[in-house]
């Protein structure tokens, strides 16, 4: 009988994941040890992807409460980085949703210091952008604190700050939110009025129109016509549409079965956000036939119209995906999709990222597709498998030299793709998916993969197997992963050595948590948040920059 050398059990170059291959490395909520990433790098996760629906091994809750535990502390540290992170996320459109920034803001306003608190009400208006924004700021802000002078100067300039045309269209558009009427908003600020234009309007939105019912003098006509709209035939509600902006949400209920006042809308410039939301009963309707149809295609997929309008890449795909079913959700009613509009939400999804310029690297996109990866992502229909797998078809558009790759972990659920290159128990695979595909065919073809653990090393031991030239690995992840024999930092380092490669490693996180594959220590190595819609440029830029040597 032969016997075991204990010390051939000891290997810093090939590390099985359930166990530490360095020192800082801590145990994801799978059991593998990965490493955590910077507080600013956590925070565009929470501010882009927020904690909806949790993750696979989280509950929304929990999820929730951690990232809630992160940002007060944080925002007691450094209340600055957080107000500024939610600001610029705001700002540029890159978050598809404005709850984290919102209650990132909140919690500053709540919880910092006197400076803090008055840095984030300071800026609220540059993240609170409509009615419903600001409702929701004010429902979270008393989670942690009640209405002190400072708040109430911010809700009140809010308001004062405006020009009484731009508070009419956010009064009459967002007539209830949260629980809160900008009436009781109004009540609770106490706003200063400029002049006597902006105190009627507050007048206005107090107490009403008097009895009798007439509209007083010098109020904005956008009031007047919003009175009349009340009780206005479709005729006129049509004429009404053409000489004040009057949004849907204005109208009365009965007026929105009406063909010819949605084609009113539309001809006014309706939001282009406002249209996708609408496509399922403007097609019912038979709006979206002939002219009117081409119009709103044109604008749905328009790139200027998008970024003007900071239309999130991931609010155009839900769109995509819930039009081109023909089905709305909860027994919302069905409807035959229209080609060409569906065409034009694929369009608009790749015209809503940043203008890429491609690098020329040889791009390997390596999709996490394991069981881990199939919970849904920012309180969408998406799952984290659908929106990796579309985020990569972007980079994949610009970058000519790419291969798309899906992965899960060696054993018997393992899958495999048909005239795909498999090796490691065929736990990867190539994905017969192209940009040259719609979106909503794509994202069934990975929708129907199988799946089983998470082994994140495999791109890099598949590229090093195949002996296929890298630059650089992006690779989509919640980075969950615990199966492999061997740490995808070890993995990436084996193969710069073997192909002569210095190859770098980007990790696009998929959850909100702080968990990564990347080595901090590695300056090869990126971290970037999931949801963002910079992300391909800012692949795009670290393929191309030099990296000093280790």
């Amino acid at each position: 009988m032969g016997i075991t050398d204990a010390l051939r059990t000891i290997n810093v170059r090939a590390t099985p994941q359930s166990a530490p291959a360095s020192a800082g490395q801590v145990v994801n909520s799978a059991g593998g040890f990965v490493f955590t990433v910077d507080d600013r790098t956590r925070l565009r996760r929470f501010l882009t992807l927020g904690t909806e629906a949790g993750s696979y091994y989280v509950t929304e809750r929990e999820l929730t409460k951690q990232n809630a535990r992160f940002l007060i502390a944080l925002a007691q540290r450094d209340p600055r980085l957080v107000v500024d992170e939610a600001v610029a996320i705001s700002l540029a459109g890159r978050a598809p949703k404005q709850n984290p920034t919102l209650f990132a803001l909140a919690v500053v306003a709540g919880v910092a210091d006197e400076d803090g608190r008055a840095y984030a009400l300071s800026r609220l208006a540059e993240v609170a952008r409509t009615g419903t924004h600001l409702a929701l700021f004010v429902t979270y802000v008393q989670q942690f604190r009640g209405w002190g002078r400072g708040l109430r100067r911010a809700v009140g300039q809010w308001y004062s700050e405006k020009t009484p045309d731009a508070v009419a269209y956010q009064t009459l558009k967002y007539r209830s939110r949260e629980g809160w009427t900008p009436r009781d908003l109004l009540r609770k600020s106490h706003p200063v009025a400029h002049d006597e234009a902006q105190a009627r309007l507050f007048d206005y939105i107090t107490h009403g129109v008097p009895e009798g019912g007439v509209v007083p003098e010098g109020l904005p006509a956008l009031v007047a016509a919003y009175e009349e709209a009340k009780t206005a035939s479709v005729p006129r509600l049509v004429e009404l549409i053409a000489q004040q902006p009057l949004s849907w949400e204005m109208l009365p209920t009965e007026a929105l079965a009406s063909r010819e006042v949605w084609e009113a809308l539309i001809e006014q410039r309706m939001p282009v956000m406002a249209l996708m939301r609408q496509l399922s009963r403007l097609t019912r309707l038979g709006v979206l036939d002939g002219a009117c149809g081409a119009e709103v295609a044109r604008r749905l997929s328009d790139r200027d119209t998008l970024v003007k309008a900071r239309v999130h890449p991931i609010s155009v795909l839900v769109a995509l995906r819930t039009y081109a079913s023909g089905r709305g959700a909860r027994g919302s009613g069905t409807w035959e999709p229209i080609g060409r509009i569906v065409d034009a939400l694929d369009a608009g999804f790749y015209a809503a990222f940043q203008a890429v310029e491609p690098t020329g690297k040889r791009t390997l996109l390596a999709l996490d597709v394991s069981g881990s990866m199939v919970m849904p992502i920012g309180g969408t229909p998406l799952t984290c498998r659908d929106a990796s797998a579309a985020l990569a078809l972007v980079t994949a558009a610009t970058e000519p030299d790419h291969e798309i790759l899906g992965f899960t972990a060696k054993g018997k659920d393992s899958f495999t793709v048909s005239g795909g290159a498999r090796s490691y128990g065929s736990a990867i695979a190539r994905l017969p998916i192209t940009p040259r595909q719609r979106l909503d065919d794509v994202i069934k073809v990975v929708d129907h993969l199988p799946f089983a653990g998470t082994d994140c090393a495999l791109p890099m031991l598949w590229a090093t197997e195949q002996k296929t030239p890298v630059d650089t690995f992006v690779v989509y992840t919640d980075n969950e992963t615990w199966a492999g024999d061997i740490h995808p930092r070890q993995a990436l380092r084996q193969y710069r050595e073997v192909m002569g490669i210095p190859a770098k490693l980007v990790v696009v996180g998929m959850t909100a948590t702080q968990f990564t594959i990347a080595d901090p220590d590695d300056a090869g190595m990126l971290d970037v948040a999931g949801f963002d819609a910079s992300v391909p440029t800012v692949i795009a830029d670290f393929s191309s920059a030099e990296v000093p040597s280790a």
